[in-house]
Parts: C-alpha cells; sequence; structure tokens
C-alpha cells in the first residue's frame, strides 16, 4: 500500500460496504451510532467495558428507554457485534470513541474515559485505521491528547493512521431527529483525515459538513451547548424576576416566540441536567484560563443555573408555610427524577439535588417517574426507592408534590385533582389554580 493510498484504501472499503466500524462506548450516544451503521450496511464492533450492557444487547434488549428491542435484535441481525474484548480493535477499519466527559470534584475536566478508551486501544491500532472521538471537549483534546497516544506507537497520523473529530449531536426522546438525519461536523488533523472522516459519516449520516480543522469542529461543538446553557440562564433569571414582578413568564415567552425573526424560545426550569449543557461550557471555561481568559458570561450563566434547585426548594418552603407546614416532617412526592421528559437519563438531574437537600432539612421524600423504576447507583446521591404509582390515594398522601420533569405520561388532571399543593417548575399548568405554586 503506498503512503498516498491510504485515505482512498479506506473510501473503498466504505464504498464496497466491507470496512468494519469499531464503536467505543455503548451509551446514550454510542449504542445509537452502532445500531445506525449497522442499519447502513456495515459491520460494527460495539465496545464497552460494562459485560451487563453487552450481554443486555447480545440477548436482544435495550437498556435505554427511547430505544426499543426490536432495534437492538434488528442491529445485531445486520451487523452489531458488542463485546468488551478491546483486543478486536485491530479488526475496525474505523474505531469511534464516544465515552463521557464529566468534570471532577473541582469543576475541571475530567478526560480519563477518554485516555483509557485510546489508551486501551493504541496497542491494537494497524496502519490504514481511522480514530474518530465524538466526546466533547476542549478545543485542542484531538491533537494534544489522542495524537500522543496514537503516535507514540510509532504510527505518524495523516500517514499510517487517519484522526478525525466529529462531535456528538444526540437529543435522547427526540422523535424529529436522530442520528441519521442530524447534520454531522468532521475536523480532521490533516485534509487525508478529513476526508477520510466524511467518507465514513456520509455512510450512515445524511449530510457530513467538513470544517477546517479538528479545533474548530470541537469550538463549535461547545458553541452549540454553551448557547443553550447561556439561554436557559436568561430565563432562569427572568423566571425569578418575573416571580417578583407577578408576571406570568410562560406567557411572556409564548408571546415573544409570535416574533417570526430573531427570537429563539427557551423554557425555564428547576435546573440544568444531562450530559452536556450543565457540563461542556466549563470545558471551554477551563481551556480559556490557560489564554489568560476569563469567561465571565458563561460563568456567570452556570452561577445562575447552578442556583436554580435552591431557589426551587425555598418556593417550596414558602408555599408550606403557608399552609401551616415546615419542610421537617413534610412528606414530598417528586414527579420526574430523569433530567429531561420521556427519557431515562438522570445525569446531573437537578431533581437528584433537591431530593438531597430535602431529606438533609427532615423531609420524608419519595419520587415517581415512569421511565426509571427503581432509583440506581449513581457517582452522586442513591436513594434506596422506589417509583410510586400515582394514584388518587398516594397522591392525597402527600404535603407537596415537585414536579421536576413534564414527562408525558403523567396524569396531570389526575395530579391536580388529588395533591394538596403543587409546586410546579416546568409550566404544566398555566393557568391559575388555588393548590399550584409556580417555582
Amino acid at each position: 500500500m503506498k503512503k498516498n493510498d491510504l485515505k482512498d484504501s479506506l473510501a473503498a472499503r466504505l464504498d464496497r460496504g466491507t470496512a468494519v466500524v469499531g464503536v467505543l462506548g455503548l451509551g446514550y450516544v454510542g449504542l445509537p451510532l452502532a445500531l445506525r451503521f449497522a442499519e447502513a450496511g456495515l459491520r460494527v464492533i460495539g465496545f464497552d467495558i460494562d459485560p451487563k450492557k453487552v450481554a443486555a444487547l447480545r440477548a436482544g434488549r435495550s437498556y435505554i428507554n427511547y430505544i426499543p428491542d426490536r432495534m437492538i435484535r434488528r442491529g445485531t441481525s445486520s451487523g452489531l457485534e458488542p463485546t468488551s474484548d478491546f483486543s478486536r480493535a485491530r479488526e475496525a477499519d474505523a474505531l469511534i470513541i464516544c465515552v463521557p466527559t464529566p468534570l471532577n470534584a473541582a469543576r475541571e475536566p475530567d478526560l480519563s474515559y477518554v485516555v483509557n478508551t485510546a489508551e486501551a486501544v493504541a496497542p491494537y491500532l494497524r496502519r490504514g485505521q481511522l480514530v474518530s472521538l465524538e466526546s466533547t471537549t476542549w478545543p485542542g483534546t484531538t491533537e494534544e491528547v489522542i495524537r500522543p497516544i496514537i503516535e507514540k506507537r510509532g504510527l505518524k497520523v495523516g500517514r499510517d493512521v487517519l484522526l478525525v473529530f466529529s462531535p456528538e449531536r444526540q437529543d435522547p426522546g427526540n422523535a424529529k431527529f436522530d442520528t441519521r438525519n442530524i447534520p454531522k461536523l468532521v475536523g480532521g488533523s490533516t485534509p487525508k483525515c478529513l476526508a477520510a472522516g466524511v467518507a465514513l459519516y456520509a455512510k450512515a449520516v445524511d449530510r457530513v459538513v467538513p470544517v477546517s480543522s479538528t479545533r474548530v469542529a470541537e469550538m463549535a461543538k461547545l458553541l452549540e451547548n454553551i448557547h443553550r446553557a447561556v439561554n436557559i440562564g436568561l430565563v432562569n433569571e427572568l423566571k425569578i424576576v418575573c416571580d417578583k414582578m407577578g408576571i406570568d413568564l410562560f406567557e411572556v415567552i409564548d408571546a415573544a416566540a409570535t416574533k417570526p425573526f430573531g427570537f429563539v424560545p427557551y423554557y425555564p426550569g428547576p435546573g440544568l441536567g444531562g450530559h452536556c449543557i450543565p457540563i461542556d461550557p466549563f470545558y471551554l471555561t477551563w481551556k480559556a484560563r490557560e489564554f489568560g481568559v476569563h469567561t465571565r458570561f458563561i460563568e456567570l450563566a452556570g452561577e445562575i443555573n447552578h442556583g436554580m434547585p435552591e431557589w426551587v426548594l425555598r418556593k417550596l418552603t414558602a408555599a408550606l408555610n403557608e399552609r401551616g407546614l415546615a419542610v421537617r416532617g413534610a412528606r414530598i412526592l417528586v414527579l420526574g427524577i430523569a433530567y429531561k421528559k420521556n427519557v431515562d437519563d438522570m445525569r446531573e438531574s437537578p431533581s437528584v439535588e433537591m431530593m438531597q437537600q430535602l431529606m438533609q432539612s427532615g423531609a420524608s421524600v419519595d419520587y415517581a417517574d415512569p421511565h426509571i423504576p427503581a432509583f440506581p447507583h449513581l457517582r452522586r446521591g442513591h436513594f434506596e426507592l422506589k417509583s410510586v404509582k400515582l394514584t388518587p390515594a398516594a397522591l392525597k398522601r402527600y404535603d407537596a408534590v415537585l414536579i421536576a420533569t413534564n414527562h408525558d405520561a403523567f396524569d396531570y388532571d389526575l395530579i391536580e385533582k388529588h395533591a394538596r399543593l403543587i409546586v410546579d417548575t416546568r409550566g404544566v399548568y398555566r393557568k391559575p389554580r388555588n393548590n399550584v405554586v409556580r417555582a
């Protein structure tokens, strides 16, 4: 194989449908991507360190609520092979890293999952492979972290191995946009790397958007999430202002949204959750300090959003006080512990923080969430609880019902009819009601 045939040989295998794709990490990002490549007709090796996930997939069972079992069975019958054997990375023509990038206890980037995954497959890299990083991270990670891990094996990026960054753009539970029809950004370490990355993702995604470098692609992903974090911070701050002024913020937002240009509606809530919005902006904040820049706007939005659970609980406390009750000894039912509606993802969910604070204040706390039947073990916070079934009798037992996540599966008419007090953080009840308090 000539040096200049590196890109062309991968592209040829992709064209023939003989290329093998390895997806490293079978979570909320990696599993849909692996299924999509299998659906596109390619053989896919799905890697995960969790043997329970591998066993579930081999048995045709899904562990993500919006991915039905039939999709898993279809994927495994179409060419998806789940495994925990990372030595099989040598079989793949392309390796795609889809692992978490959380913050550590000091709110600084934790790249341990990315580094450990890259180092786990590095001994099995061979000439002609493409490596793609999809995990959201600070600009420069692909070149400064992943590239040295590859090249210390004696393989030169652009000559022996192709390297790209292509940020994930998942929106769990979105019925309109999925892996196939969400445009895919790709930035390459070299022009040959970029061309190969475009060819790879074009097999699975309707529209691939090349950019000039991995750093541009990394920054673009951060901008997408910072845009949301800042705008959510804005409406969360306006929620506090409107509450003091006696103005219905949801009506204000709906009114402003009638403008056909220059305005995008964002809605307030009890805080930020998920794997991106509460975390990713701080990757840029951390990196910017290396260049002597203080990202005040981003940090202010983070401060506002981080303070929302406490503000909600102050509203709950005041509502209980008006009814002659204290938080200590009160029975509280939290509705929804997923970070967003209609999913089973609890990462960074503000519900967990509110439950912790309520328990520390002496309240008795239960939860109801149709997507999470038992409270899972988390990195922060765990309760030996199971989801409560919502019945008239059950609702009447609680001093307050706190709507933290507005799942469509909840019967809001039933809740309104039988709950003594409802603290609504999501604007479920738009018209004033005697037993509903906005928070």
